[in-house]
């Protein structure tokens, strides 16, 4: 099983969980974070780390969620991986409880 970053972290990007990953399977796109499901060792640290509760397990993930299943698997194949924190988006405070944020994903 591996974890899945749904859409609470579009226009956020917080890297907190980026932090504690022992694999480092993250991969950041322009506006949104992903986890590689070939490297998620499924050990979970990332879950508490995010302050949006964007990550889910992939069976937890809520049914509205569920198309960040397949969007994890494609984005983590075209971004690059990172493995240091850094700070999140300018305004991402601004977008912390905004729903309905997939039509500002940035590919």
């Amino acid at each position: 099983m591996t974890h899945v970053v749904t859409e609470a972290c579009i226009r956020c990007k917080y890297t907190d969980c980026v932090d504690v990953c022992p694999v480092d399977c993250f991969r950041e796109g322009p506006n949104f974070l992903v986890i590689d499901p070939d490297e998620c060792i499924d050990c979970a640290v990332c879950i508490p780390e995010c302050p949006v509760n964007a990550i889910y397990p992939e069976a937890d993930v809520p049914e509205n969620q569920r198309q960040f299943i397949a969007m994890n698997r494609e984005l983590a194949q075209q971004w690059d991986s990172i493995s240091t924190g850094k700070g999140a988006a300018d305004d991402a405070d601004s977008w912390r409880n905004v729903g309905g944020k997939l039509a500002f994903l940035a590919r």
